[in-house]
């Protein structure tokens, strides 16, 4: 017991590796203990915030509960000044990890709980992938430049320098740097989310994914279109699923041999047709203009409803209905004409030479 083994006795080496290993065996015991009543706690409140706490404290290393017990017993040891320096750093880049993983485990608990509360939500999925790429992202660069200035690395240099180096990067993927901020903004701005329906100039589909760099659409056509993020902020946008209903607006032309009685009747017709229908919001229906083959009468409704099909079924319903009562009244529907009046310069004088 009295032998001595690099400037401790036997005894004290004993002393140091009872303590390490009970140190250890307490950290692991309250580990779990901690994990066992926590999960019971929680499964009797409804917050997820228990939950999370619960799946952080499990994603405790056993290598970071050994290397903190014999950091504990190294202190019962006469070592040199670089042995214990060595010892605490060793400890204090141990504890810096396993906080990292207790964060990295909590937003990934997190992120899964989002997900599955939030299926039918889009947006606020997406939100939550691109706020959690971001917080894992500055999670373990902080623990990196922490790690870092514990082993005695001037990080002020460090910051410094990767500030420079940085702006020259910035330089030369500027245009990749403008798709990632481009998807930042399509986030957290929401102009579509996954499943809406738009149209980007004259390119329309369904979106399937919204990425860092690139926006995938699904054509009508079957066929995949990838706009960069950039370019897709910078066009017209429409965004066909946000539309709570559809106007519509069309022109119905008589000939111009329609008596006048029967002109009159004709913008009641047009009222009482559109009104019939439903879910429809009638707005006008007057006659408008002479063109030149043809007498005009405006309509002008509003489906309340954004489904396409049926609106188009409302639209067929009244042209149909149009084109009944039309009939039933002998009106009929002008179609571009023109009339040529054509003059015998050689007909003898008083007689009409004209031809129509």
């Amino acid at each position: 017991m009295n032998l001595v083994f690099f400037n401790n006795t036997t005894l004290a080496w004993m002393t140091a590796l009872g303590i390490a290993a009970g140190v250890a065996l307490a950290l692991y015991v309250a580990k779990r203990l901690g994990v066992h009543h926590m999960r019971k706690l929680a499964a009797r409140t409804e917050t997820r915030l228990d939950d999370i706490a619960v799946e952080a404290l499990d994603g405790t290393r056993l290598l970071s509960i050994v290397i903190m017990g014999l950091f504990a017993g190294s202190k019962f040891l006469v070592l040199p000044p670089e042995a214990h320096l060595f010892a605490t750093r060793v400890a204090i880049v141990t504890g810096l990890i396993q906080a990292a993983l207790w964060g990295h485990r909590a937003l990934r608990a997190w992120l899964t709980d989002y997900y599955q509360n939030r299926a039918g939500d889009p947006a606020r999925a997406t939100s939550a992938a691109a706020v959690g790429f971001i917080a894992q992202t500055v999670l373990w660069t902080v623990l990196l430049l922490m790690v870092l200035d514990n082993l005695g690395v001037n990080i002020t240099t460090l910051v410094a320098s990767l500030g420079i180096g940085g702006i020259a990067v910035a330089l030369a993927v500027q245009n990749i740097l403008g798709d990632l901020f481009a998807s930042l903004s399509i986030v957290l701005d929401k102009p579509f989310v996954i499943g809406d329906f738009i149209i980007v100039d004259k390119y329309l589909g369904t979106v399937e994914y919204v990425g860092l760099k690139t926006t995938r659409l699904r054509s009508l056509g079957g066929e995949q279109l990838v706009f960069s993020n950039a370019d897709l902020l910078k066009s017209r946008l429409q965004n066909m699923t946000r539309m709570n209903r559809r106007r519509a607006a069309f022109t119905v032309s008589v000939t111009y041999d329609t008596p006048t009685a029967k002109l009159r009747r004709i913008p009641a017709m047009l009222t009482e047709i559109v009104k019939a229908q439903e879910p429809v919001t009638f707005d006008r229906a007057h006659f408008s203009g002479m063109a030149a083959s043809s007498l005009n009468f405006d309509v002008v409704y509003w489906v309340e409803t954004a489904d396409f099909n049926r609106y188009m079924d409302i639209q067929q319903e009244i042209y149909l209905q149009i084109i009944d009562r039309f009939a039933a009244l002998e009106i009929e529907f002008a179609f571009p004409t023109q009339t040529l009046h054509l003059h015998d310069a050689r007909a003898p004088a008083g007689t009409d030479g004209a031809a129509a």
